[in-house]
């Protein structure tokens, strides 16, 4: 890729923003190339350590809040307006990539080292902030952190939720040394703004250099339980079984082909599958499915929740099982603020970096963020789209064009007198 000329002087130091990726990858790095840095973990602690000594280095305030989230202050000449905050998270999924959310982070602590050098002042202050459990891999649900600033989770709740060995989100941010309170943390914002790698193929199919993020797809999730009859797989004839695995299949593909039916934009995905008794030679009495299913429309969802009904209802009919389906969440779909999108596309347009406006099929902190506060979001491409895996890359041109609109998005915030 060629390199950008940008009509601006003002641009992230390409090969720090590069080397700080580096480093930080470090901590909890995998033999595969990627991460396994749980929230809360030695390893998630060792990155924030790694943050938070960054920020001191240049002088800049740091703040922990109750739920563990780290915020860095680059004070503004109005310090009392409320400030723009930009940033990611930290944490990653077990044998996950080195780029989902710490790529947003660290390119938000080279946009304040690029003001720092530049001797730009800021009206209002920046503020970065790296979040707690966003990925949910060792406490549920995911964006815990974001939840609780944002008033979408109650923090006593937060710090009570246990990982898979009992040990609680309180406990663990005590031992490592993040159980923070509300002093010193921003509470009214002006604008938050995300830069994210895109985990998805488009932009780099395209050729495209910049994803503006209009709004991220809505999500609901449903358990389903079969419920069949088991039995020896030797003695049983085929025609008077009820296998409840054969009626899960059928929910399976059923479930895969709700795109074709109701939405090309449609994700539906069965992710996990709990058989009983789980014998070579037994026939399953019992599954357990996982269903994941996103939308940007919640019309679309609504329609989806109702074939999901019927579809389990025709299974069981012609199964002779039982099928029972529950909801277990609904995240409605996010709009960003227009205003803070139409600043993203401008200042892409202004670099010379070609654009186009994506909606996420992933969910990230920016979703609760837009709860309070103009919200959008920049996404760079990923290499073959892969993420949540250690083969998660992107390049470094990439890295640096999105530090860039992330720096410009965020300085125009920044010099804005009007809340």
């Amino acid at each position: 890729m060629t390199e950008k000329t940008c009509e601006s002087a003002l641009a992230v130091d390409s090969e720090r923003l590069w080397n700080s990726l580096r480093e930080v990858s470090a901590f909890g790095a995998t033999p595969g190339g990627g991460l396994d840095r749980l929230a809360l973990g030695d390893h998630d602690r060792a990155a924030r350590d790694h943050l938070v000594a960054a920020a001191r280095e240049r002088g800049w305030a740091v703040a922990v809040d109750p739920v563990g989230n780290v915020f860095v202050t680059r004070q503004g000449t109005e310090p009392d307006l409320p400030p723009v905050l930009i940033g990611s998270h930290l944490d990653s999924q077990p044998l996950g990539g080195r780029y989902d959310g710490t790529y947003g982070v660290h390119a938000g602590l080279e946009v304040l080292r690029a003001l720092d050098d530049a001797g730009v002042a800021t009206r209002r202050s920046l503020v970065l902030a790296d979040w707690t459990n966003e990925e949910g891999s060792r406490f549920s649900p995911s964006m815990l952190g974001s939840a609780v600033y944002s008033g979408a989770h109650d923090l006593d709740a937060a710090l009570a939720r246990t990982d898979t060995s009992g040990a609680t989100l309180g406990g663990e941010l005590a031992r490592i040394g993040y159980a923070g309170a509300w002093g010193g943390v921003p509470r009214r914002l002006h604008r938050a703004l995300e830069v994210h790698i895109e985990q998805g193929p488009v932009l780099e199919a395209e050729g495209v250099d910049i994803g503006v993020v209009t709004g991220v797809y809505g999500i609901r999730w449903y358990d389903v339980s079969v419920r069949g009859e088991g039995g020896h797989s030797g003695t049983t004839p085929m025609a008077l079984r009820r296998d409840a695995l054969v009626a899960a299949g059928a929910v399976v593909r059923a479930v895969s082909e709700l795109a074709d039916r109701l939405s090309p934009e449609l994700r539906a995905t069965t992710g996990e599958i709990v058989v009983s008794p789980n014998s070579r030679n037994s026939i399953p009495g019992s599954v357990r499915l996982a269903l994941d299913v996103r939308h940007p429309e919640d019309a679309v969802l609504d329609r989806a929740e109702r074939a999901l009904e019927e579809l389990t209802a025709d299974v069981a009919r012609a199964t002779g099982t039982e099928v029972t389906i529950e909801p277990v969440l609904s995240q409605p779909p996010t709009v960003f603020d227009p205003r803070a999108v139409a600043g993203v596309r401008a200042v892409a347009e202004r670099l010379g970096l070609s654009n186009r406006d994506l909606v996420s099929g992933a969910g990230h902190d920016s979703v609760h963020l837009a709860r309070v506060t103009p919200t959008a979001m920049i996404f760079i491409p990923c290499v073959g789209g892969i993420s949540h895996h250690e083969s998660e890359d992107i390049r470094h041109q990439w890295a640096v064009d999105g530090a860039n609109a992330l720096l410009h998005a965020a300085l125009d915030a920044a010099q804005e007198s009007e809340d």
